[in-house]
């Protein structure tokens, strides 16, 4: 597994990782077994970043990550928190940051966590000095190594990235939004913050393996998030409508070489870009996470297959997303 290196955050990672959002909830049902069975593979094909929040399944996916850190001391856990309240700024203060980073080290059991991001955070919290100051403190205090921030916009990446404490920046990037490589990673180039890629294949549409005809269980937040009833409707197909994004993921299948798939094309296409750290799309089985892992292993894509993904999304996409994010 390639890895590269994070200055702020002062160790390398594994180009490809493994988000865990779907052995904690919101995706269907995944069985105990099977979860664990996901976590290993990727263990076994080289992963050694993995990303949790204290909110999947109401911290199921974080024992898991924590179980899977026993049994493999060397694989680094991120996870995430200020889910767990209503999203109002007032409810970001020390007080719960302490309780909810109390919780998740039990759940990962570990007296340190090696990274903690906020989680998406209401937008007035960026600006909050005494927000990061207590981010400050709990490294300080050794109840965290280092902290980042899970961001919607680029504008909230661009300031988070301006503080000198973050870490990291977590940010939807994919074919479906390539706003990011505009301002976003050229700044955590230049300042060393590591860019973690979440929703690299539009919650599956990226696949290619979805038709208009595709359903989704009511306890898949593709389903029920599908114009933001639940939360941002830009974690939930990276807030391309679902038709349009049928579409656009059927014209980026003729990108594709023999032997390749398009969520192979799709993440390969997030490596190539100039800042990206690591990336973390999600399996809910083992073939799965073979299939991810094996985009790290293909050569970068050619010139003409970057021009077409800039094609598909600036004629079907950037309307849809490219404004709002």
């Amino acid at each position: 597994m390639e890895e590269r290196s994070i200055g702020r955050l002062g160790r390398d990672v594994g180009v490809i990782g493994l988000g865990t959002w779907q052995l904690g909830a919101d995706w269907g049902e995944v069985a105990d077994d099977t979860a664990r069975s996901v976590l290993e593979a990727a263990v076994g094909h080289g992963v050694t970043f993995f990303d949790t929040a204290d909110v999947y399944g109401d911290g199921r996916s974080e024992r898991f990550c924590g179980e899977l850190r026993h049994r493999h001391p060397e694989v680094f856990v991120a996870t995430k928190m200020g889910r767990r309240v209503e999203q109002l700024p007032e409810n970001y203060d020390r007080e719960s940051f302490l309780a909810w980073n109390d919780r998740s080290r039990a759940n990962l059991g570990t007296d340190r966590l090696e990274l903690v991001q906020l989680h998406c955070p209401p937008d007035a919290v960026y600006d909050e000095d005494s927000v990061f100051e207590a981010l400050d403190d709990m490294v300080g205090s050794g109840r965290i190594s280092a902290y980042g921030v899970s961001v919607e916009t680029c504008d909230q990446a661009l300031r988070s990235i301006a503080r000198s404490g973050v870490s990291t920046v977590q940010i939807i990037l994919n074919c479906f939004r390539l706003k990011p490589l505009e301002e976003v990673l050229p700044a955590a180039r230049e300042t060393g913050v590591g860019i973690i890629a979440r929703v690299p294949l539009a919650s599956g549409l990226l696949s290619g393996r979805y038709d208009e005809h595709t359903s989704f269980g009511p306890n898949d937040h593709r389903n029920f998030n599908r114009h933001g009833e639940a939360f941002d409707v830009g974690e939930t197909f990276a807030g391309v409508p679902y038709d349009v994004g049928v579409q656009a993921a059927r014209e980026l299948g003729a990108l594709v070489d023999p032997g390749m798939t398009l969520a192979q094309l799709a993440l390969r296409w997030i490596l190539d870009q100039p800042g990206v750290s690591t990336l973390i799309p999600g399996a809910r089985n083992v073939d799965q996470v073979a299939q991810n892992v094996s985009a790290a292993g293909l050569p970068p894509l050619r010139t003409e297959q970057l021009d077409h993904v800039r094609e598909v999304y600036d004629r079907l996409i950037r309307p849809h997303v490219h404004d709002r994010w």
